[in-house]
């Protein structure tokens, strides 16, 4: 018999089987958690010495979406409903200026599976509901009668590559495919693009471990800044597939040039702007496959030129002895992260929540998307959270806004949250790529909030 490989999962439970000419086998089960998501959560996570197996951890929800009227749970004073249904993997959300909101359908462009390990990475996105062909679109939505649900949609761009940042500067859409940032034109009110937009600049692609690219614009409209995601978990393949990867770029709209604004960050996603300090926040997912404990996900407000550690090290000067050869003197300039938000929880949407339509005391904050773990057992994530602020800065433990995602025995799914974005009346929208939904959240009591900051 020919040796070769066989991978399986179950549940909680990986194994390899290693069968030769004897047919024996290899089972390796996984490790678990010794302490709470809690405790790595926080200015001063706990950072517990790694624990690598022969085998990572994989552990992962069947999705079954949402039947029968059932939707997420909100916190108390709070309520949820659904804005619009029916949608293609969801992932992204834009708000424009005359409260239209659009949604980047979008799904990874491919992995390269030539790998025993991109083969295990290709099983396990299926498992989650995201293994699907990329829908490659834009869907806007409108609510015409106010009501708080979307009665208005049309396909407002299509034929993109795995769209999924939006930013709107002047009458011009950027949009961040998985291969290039593009641009088109955009008039105010209409509801689709036919013209077939500009690219404006290449961004790293090729293997697309993590394909999401996030834009913002800068407050006075002239710059624009793009997240990069790593090629690899713990750059795998070598640091040459890592070129131009694990990074913030700022792109300057008037000379074309674009630099490496902060780097080190494995795979940054959401970012916002901080209405105290007009500081730049981001949502980062850290590195896996050391441990349920480690390594927390975090938010951070970027520093121009910081370097964040990965791969050399995590949450500052901790050395991630897997990547050879080490490189101290990036290690000495790594810098900690402001914020840790629990290990493997993939926090992916942020949105500052001044101008909400919540009550009081949820409008001094962020609101985090968790997209749910994959590499921790028990689970983690699958909720969206309220990260309360304090003179611009984290203060004090979390709140849930959503939870109700996973089912009670973490077996199966219903959804999982995204994108956020604040509608034109300050509710807060969270896309949910599983449950192919957009839910919107307000207050049970709803009072008028502050006029929301335009995005």
């Amino acid at each position: 018999m020919k040796t070769g490989y066989r991978f399986y999962l179950t549940g909680a439970v990986v194994g390899i089987v290693v069968i030769g000419l004897a047919g024996w086998r290899i089972v390796v089960h996984p490790e678990q958690a010794s302490l709470p998501v809690a405790a790595g959560i926080g200015p001063h996570p706990a950072l517990p010495a790694p624990n690598q197996t022969l085998m990572p951890t994989v552990n992962i929800a069947t999705p079954v979406g949402w039947h029968d009227g059932t939707h997420p749970t909100a916190a108390p004073g709070l309520s949820v409903e659904s804005y619009a249904t029916g949608l293609d993997h969801p992932r992204w959300l834009y708000r424009l200026p005359n409260g239209d909101i659009l949604v980047a359908e979008s799904n990874s462009p491919g992995t390269d599976v030539r790998t025993l390990k991109s083969r295990v990475a290709r099983f396990i996105q299926g498992q989650v509901g995201a293994g699907e062909k990329s829908p490659n679109r834009i869907i806007l939505l409108r609510d015409t009668k106010g009501d708080g649900h979307a009665d208005m949609r049309t396909v407002f761009l299509d034929g993109l590559y795995s769209p999924f940042g939006m930013a709107l500067v002047g009458n011009d859409l950027y949009v961040a495919n998985a291969n290039a940032l593009m641009r088109f034109p955009y008039h105010d009110g209409e509801t689709r693009i036919t013209e077939p937009g500009v690219k404006v600049v290449d961004l790293p692609a090729g293997y697309n471990h993590h394909w999401t690219k996030n834009v913002i614009a800068s407050p006075d409209g002239k710059q624009l800044y793009i997240t990069v995601g790593s090629n690899s978990n713990v750059a795998d393949n070598g640091m040459d597939a890592e070129k131009g990867r694990a990074a913030i770029y700022q792109y300057d709209l008037t000379s074309g040039t674009m630099r490496e604004y902060a780097t080190g960050l494995r795979n940054p996603n959401g970012m916002g702007w901080e209405p105290t300090t007009g500081a730049l926040w981001v949502a980062v997912n850290e590195r896996d496959e050391i441990g349920s404990d480690i390594v927390p996900d975090y938010i951070t407000a970027v520093k121009e030129g910081a370097f964040y550690g990965w791969p050399y090290s995590y949450y500052g000067q901790h050395v991630d002895v897997r990547v050879q050869p080490q490189r101290p003197d990036l290690v000495a300039r790594a810098i900690a992260p402001d914020y840790a938000l629990g290990p493997h929880t993939a926090s992916l949407g942020i949105a500052f929540s001044g101008g909400s339509l919540l009550p009081e005391d949820w409008r001094q904050g962020l609101f985090v998307a968790q997209h749910g773990s994959w590499n921790r057992m028990p689970k983690s994530g699958y909720r969206v959270i309220y990260v309360p602020f304090v003179d611009g800065h984290p203060s004090g433990t979390p709140r849930d806004v959503l939870t109700g995602f996973l089912t009670p025995d973490e077996k199966h799914v219903h959804g999982r949250p995204v994108g956020l974005t604040l509608d034109r009346d300050g509710a807060l929208l969270v896309a949910d790529d599983v449950g192919n939904t957009i839910w919107r959240v307000t207050g049970t009591q709803q009072t008028p909030p502050p006029a929301p900051a335009a995005e």
